[in-house]
């Protein structure tokens, strides 16, 4: 497919350039991360494991494996987890059962990585005042987080947001979504919970590059990330919105949110998304996506960073979604970013693959259990996804 041409509300390059937008100084009481926690399912296989299984799913009997071997040998992945054991995939057969399976184990890994997380913050499901729930490899209504709900206790009068159709940048898109109720409902508590099954999305039969591609790179797993408005700094007694708890939180040390920007391509509604049948969720990934990042998304990136002053060289964390390979290659030419800087997305792929939404909340899972970065080090946490479009959230911890 051809890259389209992008066509944007710009002035000329001879045009004279307008004084670029500030942003307001960002308030030190602010929204910020209080705990993130990850789950993943026990079926761990090393990537080799799961390249004849795959094939086998994927190909006809006798068919040539050559591209087969080399996506699975280039993907970056060393280690995934599936949702159920290898050998239950073939055994599916329609959506209908696949759908059921991720609502099964959605729900089990979804409750495992809610619980661990309010723990981790030193909360209980009745401080919750806000949920948002993202996934794009299932579908239910009620949705997960109304059946969670229920079967962990949280509030009644819960706020819930379920999105659907963010795919991998629904991570970051989520986070920004929970910083803009924060930040008008500072005595609050929001979490943000993503689960991504990937591997039931499989298209068994379909030999085409892009389900070859997904079956190489995508790993399933959960996220839950909990984050509080800028007046529950120092304790509280639960959120703002009438929680019953008694729990006295001391002051996170996570990253402040300090602003968000989104950003769709217009033109690109075709380079990733899903095509929905009677077989479900069959994968589109095309292959001028690294095309996009490269002349369009570095531009956009440094425009917000200027709005806050800033520029790349400032940015000492990040926490890019690791799309595969030539996304994040293609990010780091773009920015001109040290060989070391996507290192945390490059591991994240390694051990447990792409995870869709809940890549980058692995990523700063893994850097808060590392080592914390140094007060006042600025943070950039990115993905993209369908629309084509691209989310930031500037962090500062």
């Amino acid at each position: 497919m051809r890259v389209p041409v992008l066509v944007e509300h710009a002035p000329s390059p001879s045009a004279p350039a307008s004084p670029a937008r500030r942003a307001s100084p960002p308030s030190a009481s602010g929204p910020r991360i209080a705990a993130v926690r990850c789950a993943l399912p026990p079926h761990r296989y090393a990537q080799h494991e799961l390249t004849g299984p795959i094939g086998d799913l994927c190909l006809s009997p006798g068919a040539d494996r050559a591209l087969l071997h080399r996506v699975h040998a280039s993907a970056g992945v060393s280690t995934r987890h599936l949702a159920l054991p290898i050998e239950r995939y073939a055994r599916l057969g329609d959506f209908g059962r696949s759908n059921d399976a991720w609502l099964e184990t959605g729900l089990e890994l979804g409750e495992e990585a809610l619980s661990g997380a309010l723990r981790e913050a030193g909360l209980a499901p009745a401080d919750v005042d806000l949920l948002v729930f993202a996934s794009i490899t299932g579908v239910a209504a009620p949705s997960l987080d109304a059946r969670l709900a229920g079967r962990m206790g949280l509030r009644p009068d819960v706020k819930r947001i379920p999105l659907f159709g963010l795919g991998c940048v629904a991570g970051a898109a989520g986070l920004a979504r929970v910083h803009d109720h924060l930040r008008g409902h500072p005595d609050d508590t929001a979490v943000l919970l993503t689960v991504e099954l990937c591997s039931l999305t499989l298209q068994r039969g379909d030999s085409s590059r892009a389900n070859l591609v997904a079956g190489a790179l995508f790993g399933d797993g959960a996220a839950a990330l909990v984050a509080r408005g800028g007046n529950t700094d120092g304790g509280s007694s639960g959120g703002g919105g009438g929680s019953s708890s008694s729990s006295t939180v001391a002051p996170a040390a996570g990253p402040r949110v300090v602003a968000t920007r989104s950003h769709l391509y217009p033109g690109t509604e075709r380079l990733l998304g899903w095509e929905i049948g009677a077989a479900g969720f069959r994968v589109v990934i095309d292959a001028g996506v690294p095309d996009i990042v490269r002349g369009h998304f570095g531009r956009h990136l440094r425009a917000f960073l200027a709005e806050h002053e800033l520029t790349v060289d400032d940015i000492g964390t990040w926490i890019c979604h690791p799309g595969g390979p030539r996304i994040l290659s293609a990010v780091s030419e773009t920015l001109g970013l040290s060989e070391d800087a996507l290192d945390c997305s490059r591991r994240s792929l390694a051990a447990v693959g792409n995870m869709s939404s809940v890549s980058v909340l692995h990523i700063l899972e893994g850097i808060r259990a590392r080592r914390a970065p140094e007060p006042g080090t600025w943070g950039l946490l990115l993905a993209m996804g369908p629309g084509f479009c691209s989310e930031l959230v500037l962090l500062r911890w």
